[in-house]
């Protein structure tokens, strides 16, 4: 039976890191001839990935999946944009990643039937590592963790731009709409990603969607049939082959999620969840890098209360103004809201810092879940089958807003082109009537979305079934893993 070592590269970051190790246990479960090495590249500030990385060697039950811890000691002290320092961090680990993997092909030919390297699979923002790849002369794939109608949009928009048909960054403040291939309905320039319209970021998106192009393939967290329209127009032979493995969710809870403050606030939680109605919460959470002012803040307050509906609201304290650094909760210090609002909603709210959300969304008390938009989440809430309110605020966070409201209609919108721009110290104010309607809207969910929604959430779990969509993607992509595999001959090193 042939062998294939496959290396693996998330970015820098827990969320990277969690959503890539939940493709490699897909891997191995599914073929016993796949083992893996994942080499992180650990930020010096980031203690939470050897806590995580422990637990999961603790709790595995596979011998195939061994990590490659690669520390670094370097820092945003420039304030750069992530997009900007984590591609130069990962063009600066390029030999440290070559070294491990050379002495992992000479100590793999010491075993009596040793696997194969057969290929690289990177994160999407470590495409510089398609040039180590290279040096050893197997293929990388590409994990994109976006929807594939974002992949399209980016693979469009980076066309135009090379041909010269459109300067991105003078588009910024136009009223227009752009035809996407990969989307049905026309896309306004409203929902475009920040970074996409500066002069700053462009260059390195251009250089990462350039780079998507060189790859054996690209596999796709999402499944055919919530995203069919764009898989079809991904698969017409000009782009790499695209395999849609999804949804690709840690189901296993929340419970020792790194960030939480404790079992204690878990405990807490689920049970204050368990003494609500069914169907009866709104549950608000904005990702681990969302936040907001003190003055945004009580205009949430305001509308919840106003609302009248049972909240669980995850609440994140900003970092320090003009500073990268991790999120962390709130004190829930009376001054932060409306005076007396925690005394007023204490029978029908409850406000935490972190959150198990995987958890919360599984419980029947959850109605709604008011969320940023971020793809994973946005997976999340469709495989529970909980309607959805968008508040996008960073990142691609409006597009997928757009997706999921205009394209796929799915959720109803609170703010479709809400940004909260990075290192900036001020915000637009979403005033607490507009959120309460997001709220009611979202509480009295329509009958067609509603029922469109129960469908894509049976269809999600049947992709992931055998000889279902995904799980038949996977099985393509691991087969043509192995085939490349042997097809590639690996240089000895001098």
């Amino acid at each position: 039976m042939k062998k294939a070592e496959l290396v693996l590269v998330p970015s820098p970051g827990i969320g990277h890191l969690a959503s890539m190790m939940e493709l490699a246990k897909l891997l191995v479960d599914r073929d016993d001839r796949v083992s893996i090495t994942v080499i992180i590249i650990r930020l010096a500030l980031d203690s939470k990935i050897s806590r995580y990385t422990e637990s999961l060697t603790a709790s595995s039950k596979s011998t195939r999946i061994q990590f490659i811890d690669l520390p670094s000691d370097k820092t945003n002290t420039s304030n750069d944009h992530p997009s900007k320092f984590v591609t130069s961090l990962i063009e600066s680990e390029k030999p440290h990643v070559k070294e491990f993997v050379s002495k992992l092909i000479t100590q793999s030919e010491l075993n009596p039937n040793p696997p194969r390297l057969a290929c690289f699979v990177l994160d999407m923002f470590c495409t510089g590592m398609i040039d180590v790849a290279n040096e050893f002369g197997v293929p990388s794939y590409i994990y994109f963790t976006s929807s594939a109608a974002f992949l399209g949009f980016q693979f469009h928009m980076q066309d135009l731009h090379d041909k010269q048909e459109v300067d991105l960054t003078e588009l910024k403040d136009v009223d227009a709409e752009f035809e996407i291939p990969t989307l049905v309905n026309p896309l306004p320039v409203k929902v475009f990603p920040s970074v996409m319209l500066s002069k700053d970021t462009l260059p390195v998106v251009l250089y990462h969607v350039r780079r998507f192009r060189e790859a054996k393939g690209i596999i796709l967290n999402t499944f055919e049939e919530v995203e069919l329209h764009a898989v079809k127009c991904l698969s017409n032979g000009e782009n790499p082959a695209v395999y849609p493995v999804g949804p690709i969710l840690n189901l296993k809870g929340d419970v020792h999620d790194v960030g939480s403050d404790g079992s204690n606030s878990y405990r807490d939680i689920m049970l204050w969840l368990d003494d609500q109605p069914p169907s009866s919460v709104v549950f608000l959470c904005f990702g681990s890098m969302g936040s907001f002012s003190v003055d945004q803040v009580k205009e949430i307050a305001w509308a919840l209360e106003h609302s009248g509906h049972r909240f669980l609201w995850s609440l994140r304290k900003p970092p320090s103004e003009g500073k990268i650094d991790f999120l962390v909760d709130h004190a829930y210090q009376q001054e932060v809201f409306p005076d007396g609002f925690l005394d007023r909603t204490a029978k029908i709210g409850k406000v935490i810092g972190w959150a198990p959300q995987v958890d919360v969304l599984a419980h029947p008390s959850i109605k709604e879940f008011i969320s940023h938009c971020g793809w994973n989440s946005i997976l999340e809430s469709v495989w529970f089958g909980v309607p959805l309110a968008t508040w996008p605020m960073y990142a691609e966070q409006q597009f997928n807003a757009f997706e999921v409201v205009v394209e796929l209609g799915l959720a109803v919108e609170i703010k479709m082109d809400y940004r909260r721009e990075f290192l900036i110290g001020n915000e637009t104010i979403l005033g607490a009537k507009e959120i309460e309607r997001g709220i009611k809207s979202g509480m009295e969910h329509d009958g067609h979305k509603l029922k469109r929604l129960k469908e894509l959430s049976e269809k999600s779990r049947k992709a992931m079934m055998e000889g279902g969509s995904s799980s038949s993607s996977l099985s393509r992509l691991i087969k043509d893993m192995i085939i490349a595999g042997d097809n590639v001959h690996v240089p000895r090193n001098n």
